[in-house]
């Protein structure tokens, strides 16, 4: 099965955590507006789904993915889908659907990531919002982000195999995004986390067993890993990164 992924050409943002999954997979995959545009790909390929789309079910946004005839939008659904079919989910369907609430909650901590550079409106520049910023940035580092991390660790804990993964004994695709959570968060508040790391340790070693895994350690080495960068979810502005 080949599979077309659909997302911005120049920042990781919430693809990263579906492509982190078909990359561990070993999934036949395009990255479809990353290839050029005279083989039928590049940008005109993602804007025409958006841009007045015939289809039946169209999505609202990218990441969406397309499979055959099927077309999935929302990252969250995404990895729903893919998880049995790549492995990267229980077989259980408590267990599945204990792996997709957490990947919702994980989804709701991201779109507070994104609010603390965007507390106003995603169509302003971070430059037109720094002071509303400033604010809202105090209360994630002091209260938003010590919240979910408390939360994720307990899980991560209480797992009957213990420290070793978040849902069950084998690797899920929640693993994959806790790993893109933790190194987007390294990325965008350096001493924040820095001075948090002693409190999460189990995070922060789950972190570090998915970065070393043969494939997702070659997908980071490789030019297929967009780098971080000012226009993604995560991004370092000095002034907002403060330790507590």
């Amino acid at each position: 099965m080949r599979y077309e992924l659909y997302y911005w050409p120049s920042i990781q943002g919430r693809g990263e955590f579906v492509r982190l999954a078909l990359e561990e997979a070993g999934a036949d995959y395009v990255d479809v507006a990353r290839l050029p545009a005279r083989h039928g790909m590049g940008m005109p390929a993602l804007m025409r789904w958006l841009d007045g789309a015939t289809i039946e079910r169209p999505p609202f946004a990218p990441p969406y993915l397309k499979v055959g005839e099927l077309v999935i939008g929302q990252t969250a659904n995404i990895l729903q889908y893919l998880g049995p079919r790549l492995g990267l989910a229980p077989r259980a369907e408590a267990g599945r659907i204990w792996t997709h609430q957490l990947q919702l909650t994980l989804a709701d901590l991201i779109n507070e990531i994104h609010d603390t550079h965007h507390p106003i409106a995603s169509g302003l520049y971070y430059e037109d919002q720094k002071l509303e910023a400033r604010r809202r940035t105090a209360d994630f580092r002091e209260q938003r982000l010590p919240k979910f991390l408390d939360y994720f660790e307990q899980v991560l804990q209480r797992n009957p195999r213990r420290g070793s993964y978040m849902v069950g004994a084998r690797l899920s695709y929640v693993d994959l995004s806790v790993f893109q959570l933790i190194a987007g968060l390294r990325y965008a508040f350096p001493r924040l986390m820095t001075g948090l790391a002693p409190q999460y340790r189990g995070l922060f070693d789950l972190h570090d067993r998915v970065a070393i895994r043969p494939r997702i350690a070659a997908y980071l080495a490789s030019k297929r890993r967009i780098a971080f960068n000012q226009q993604g979810i995560f991004r370092h502005y000095p002034e907002l990164d403060q330790p507590l």
